[in-house]
C-alpha cells in the first residue's frame, strides 16, 4: 500500500470543494444583473459552477436579454470582480468546508502531493484568507490557464507541476464541467455533491469529511488494477 500511496497526487478544485465562495459569486452576479435591470436566481448560479468569468457573464446577459459590446463586457466583468473581491477579502478560516482541513492535513502528513486546479482568478487571496495556502505543492488557477473546464488543461498542468502521471491523479470536483475535465485528463474523480449533478464521477460524497486517505488509496489502486 505504501508504494501506491507514494504515487498518488491529489488535485482539488477550490470553490465548493475546499471553501464555499459560491454565495459570494451569486451575490456579486446578482448585484450586476440588478444594476442592468433584471434578476439573477440561485438556480441560474448553479449553472455557472466551474465556468470562467467571461463565459458566466455571457450566460447571464443572455438570460437577461441584454447585449453588450466586447469592451462593455470587460467593464462589467471587472465591476463584478471588484464586488466579489471585496466580499472574499473578509473571508475567515471558519469558511473552510467540513472535512477539508482534516483531509489536507492527513495528505500532507503522509507525503502525498497536493495541487489546486481551479478556474478562480482569486485563488491566492482565498487560500490566504482561509489559511490553506501552505498545503499546496502547486497552484493552477484562472491566471495560469488559457482554456476553462471541461477542457482538461487545468488538471494536466497541475499534474505536470506535481511531476505526477495522469493516471496517478485523483481530482476532487463539485461541478459537472470539472468532472468532465478530469475524465478528459484520464484521472480519477471524486465528486462533491450529488450523483445526479456529477455524472461520471468514480465516487460521490457530500463533503470531504466523508473520505479518508485510505479510501483515496483504494480508488487509486482500482486505477492501477484496470490499467
Amino acid at each position: 500500500m505504501q508504494e501506491i500511496k507514494q504515487h498518488i497526487a491529489c488535485i482539488f478544485d477550490l470553490d465548493g470543494v475546499l471553501v464555499d465562495t459560491a454565495v459570494y459569486h451569486y451575490k456579486a452576479w446578482k448585484q450586476l444583473a440588478n444594476s442592468l435591470g433584471f434578476d439573477f436566481t440561485e438556480h441560474q448560479n448553479e449553472q455557472l459552477k466551474g465556468v470562467n468569468r467571461m463565459r458566466s457573464l455571457d450566460m447571464i446577459l443572455q438570460w437577461g436579454g441584454v447585449e453588450k459590446s466586447a469592451e462593455e463586457k470587460e467593464v462589467l466583468a471587472a465591476r463584478k470582480n471588484e464586488w466579489y473581491v471585496a466580499m472574499i477579502s473578509k473571508m475567515t478560516e471558519a469558511e473552510v468546508l467540513p472535512g477539508s482541513l482534516q483531509l489536507l492535513q492527513e495528505l500532507k502528513s503522509q507525503g502525498i502531493k497536493i495541487a489546486l486546479g481551479s478556474a478562480s482568478k482569486n485563488s491566492s487571496l482565498i487560500l490566504e484568507r482561509t489559511a490553506l495556502a501552505h498545503f499546496f505543492d502547486a497552484i493552477v488557477d484562472g491566471n495560469s490557464v488559457t482554456t476553462s473546464k471541461p477542457d482538461p488543461e487545468v488538471f494536466l498542468k497541475a499534474a505536470e507541476l506535481l511531476n505526477a502521471s495522469q493516471e496517478d491523479c485523483v481530482v476532487f470536483e463539485d461541478a459537472a464541467a470539472g468532472v468532465q475535465a478530469a475524465i478528459a485528463a484520464g484521472m480519477k474523480v471524486v465528486g462533491i455533491g450529488t450523483i445526479e449533478n456529477l455524472p461520471g464521477s468514480d465516487i460521490v460524497i457530500k463533503d470531504l469529511s466523508e473520505i479518508t486517505v485510505t479510501e483515496i488509496e483504494r480508488l487509486k489502486s482500482l486505477t492501477t488494477d484496470k490499467g
